[in-house]
């Protein structure tokens, strides 16, 4: 079990501090790649809502009409589905539209800004943005740590998935904050540091969960993780990717990232 939990925290590590990869990619363009950005999005908008369909969500109506019954069980596995959905949709709405860091961001839009002078407003938009993706990245780490706690071969591809989509966030909370101050590496650890949220995130639902741990908990879990993965790429990752303007590329990220994921469960049967 040690073991497991080391193995399940270091791929939600993974996942979250990958903002800092976004930081970095930042520093070093001058304008934003958008068909690298709609292709990755898109990807792993696919990994995520094929795993949650066909994995992830079976899991959870297996276990808990193994406990339940069938009936009821499967009503259980349903509302939380659907509670994991609530979940993550009243913590994005409690985030301004403007602070949001899934609102399309640009390295260019933000120079243009800094050539204006507004300064301070940049400063407190990525210190915002960093808090939202705080708030965002709990319930993203509890998904990624219950996965691979329950399957490491499941976990990966998750794991895999949610590092894609944080780069962006990087991205969102670094570039603000250089233009603001001019200092790389106070906006790299405040871009690193807001990622940290999803490897506290498992660990705390772990920690939290670990005393009444059962299939039916297990269960509940599973279907809240499945919705909050769900809503993610619905109403996050697809729209993002749209957004930069490569529709396409979003839908053909889309698909392979379905194909991938479908083939790495099909190679662990």
């Amino acid at each position: 079990m040690e073991g497991n939990v080391l193995f399940a925290l270091g791929l939600t590590m993974f996942a979250g501090l990958s903002t800092g990869i976004g930081s970095v990619m930042a520093f070093f363009t001058k304008t934003t790649n958008t068909k690298f950005l709609s292709t990755a999005l898109g990807f792993s908008a696919g990994v995520m809502i094929y795993v949650s369909f066909t994995e992830i969500l079976g899991k959870a109506f297996q276990l808990l009409s193994e406990s339940h019954g069938e009936s009821t069980g499967s009503w259980y596995a349903v509302l939380s589905f659907f509670g994991g959905i609530a979940i993550i949709a009243i913590i994005d709405s409690l985030v301004p539209t403007f602070e949001n860091p899934h609102e399309i961001r640009k390295v260019e839009d933000i120079r243009l800004n800094n050539n204006e002078g507004q300064k301070s407003g940049l400063m407190r938009m990525g210190l915002f943005m960093a808090l939202a993706i705080t708030m965002h990245n709990f319930p993203e780490g509890l998904a990624t740590f219950a996965a691979a706690m329950h399957d490491p071969n499941l976990g990966i591809p998750i794991a895999v998935a949610v590092a894609i989509h944080n780069i962006p966030e990087g991205i969102a909370v670094s570039v603000p904050i250089y233009y603001a101050t001019g200092n790389k590496r106070k906006a790299f650890l405040l871009s690193f540091a807001s990622g940290l949220a999803e490897p506290v995130g498992g660990l705390i639902g772990y920690l939290f969960l670990a005393t009444v741990f059962n299939e039916s908990i297990l269960g509940i879990l599973f279907g809240g993780v499945a919705g909050i993965m769900v809503f993610i790429s619905v109403d996050e990752l697809l729209p993002t990717a749209r957004e930069y303007g490569h529709h396409h590329h979003a839908i053909y990220g889309m698909i392979a990232g379905m194909a991938v994921m479908a083939v790495s469960l099909l190679l662990f049967i």
